[in-house]
C-alpha cells in the first residue's frame, strides 16, 4: 500500500469522525435541553414532598401520635426556627 493510499484512508476515517463528532455534539445539545425541564419537575416534586412531610408531622403533632423519632425531627425543627428568630431580632435590635 503507498502512502498516498494511506493518507487518502486517514483522510476518510478523519472526515468520519469529524461527522460523527458534529452528530454527538448535536445529541448532546439536546439532551441537555432536555435535561432541564426534568431537572425543574424534580426540585418541584422534592419541594411538594417535603411540604407533605411537613404536613404528615403537623397531623400526627395534632392527634398525639407522634413516634419518638418524629417528636425528635420536630423538636431539633423548631430550634432551628427559634435560633433563626433570635438571630433576626438581634440584627433588628442593632
Amino acid at each position: 500500500m503507498s502512502a498516498a493510499d494511506q493518507i487518502a484512508r486517514i483522510q476518510v476515517k478523519l472526515q468520519e469522525l469529524v461527522k460523527r463528532y458534529e452528530q454527538l455534539q448535536k445529541e448532546n445539545l439536546k439532551l441537555r435541553g432536555e435535561l432541564v425541564p426534568v431537572k425543574q419537575r424534580e426540585s418541584e416534586q422534592r419541594e411538594r414532598i417535603a411540604a407533605l412531610e411537613q404536613q404528615v408531622l403537623v397531623l400526627k403533632t395534632s392527634t398525639g401520635q407522634l413516634e419518638e423519632a418524629d417528636r425528635k425531627a420536630l423538636d431539633k425543627k423548631l430550634q432551628g426556627y427559634l435560633k433563626e428568630i433570635d438571630k433576626c431580632i438581634a440584627m433588628l435590635g442593632e
